[in-house]
């Protein structure tokens, strides 16, 4: 079986497993405030990354980012050593922000906070959601504008993988 249709296997499997379940809920009192950021510290993140980077920009007030933190959340857990997950919050609150994690067990990967969106539109990306994908080193791989589906995201996973491999 190819690593690609395993991906898709598994995620299709998460996503119906996070439909079935209630929440993923963590206690927001374990969620610290989001660390400010810049584009020139998320390029020298992205350049310094030993891993491939899944790069999802959100904001607590953006309903399709709603309906792809599941899917990203346990993507994450299952990639998890392989593949780093990093979140930027933009044009948000941090208490929306924090809320916004905790609800969706967002716990498991690493989010940044950006009040004025420089971060995408550094990236070459307007809105949310986006996600963005880069190989070890910080070469952009693929952009995804809009709300991310099991298998897009499995594809470029899996793209992520083949490449570093």
């Amino acid at each position: 079986m190819t690593l690609r249709r395993r991906w898709r296997i598994l995620l299709a499997a998460l996503a119906i497993g996070a439909a079935a379940c209630s929440s993923a809920s963590v206690p927001i009192e374990g969620i610290p405030p989001l660390e400010a950021t810049t584009p020139a510290a998320i390029r020298a993140l992205l350049a310094e990354s030993q891993q491939p980077v899944v790069l999802n920009v959100w904001a607590s007030w953006c309903t399709p980012c709603r309906s792809e933190a599941p899917l990203l959340r346990d993507a994450a857990a299952q990639a998890a050593g392989k593949v780093r997950f990093v979140g930027i919050d933009v044009r948000d609150q941090q208490d929306g922000a924090r809320r916004f994690i905790a609800e969706f067990g967002l716990d498991g990967f690493e989010h940044y906070f950006d009040e004025t969106g420089a971060v995408p539109a550094d990236l070459g990306g307007v809105g949310v959601p986006l996600t963005f994908f880069f190989a070890p080193g910080g070469e952009l791989i693929a952009a995804h504008r809009g709300v991310i589906d099991e298998r897009t995201l499995a594809l470029q996973i899996d793209e992520l993988l083949r490449i570093e491999g």
